[in-house]
């Protein structure tokens, strides 16, 4: 039982560490007030399109860790 709950808390602070860096790794939705003094939004099509990708993609990896940062969380709860 102890073995179990050592991996499982391993895995919960791997999973921690991925969703703070996942998290940071995200592009603010809006710059805000000196991005629009300072002309912050220059976005082209093909710069936007690529972005876009990046950012759904470090979206899709936070709803995941997340969802497995709750189960590991829950389980280890459990023990």
């Amino acid at each position: 039982m102890d073995v179990l709950r050592i991996i499982l808390t391993v895995l919960e602070v791997i999973a921690s560490v991925a969703l703070i860096l996942v998290i940071l790794f995200q592009s603010g939705k809006e710059a805000g007030l000196s991005g629009a003094i300072a002309g912050g939004n220059q976005e082209t099509y093909l710069n936007k399109n690529k972005n876009g990708s990046l950012d759904k993609m470090l979206a899709s990896a936070t709803k995941w860790i997340a969802l497995v940062w709750i189960v590991l969380t829950l389980s280890l709860s459990f023990f």
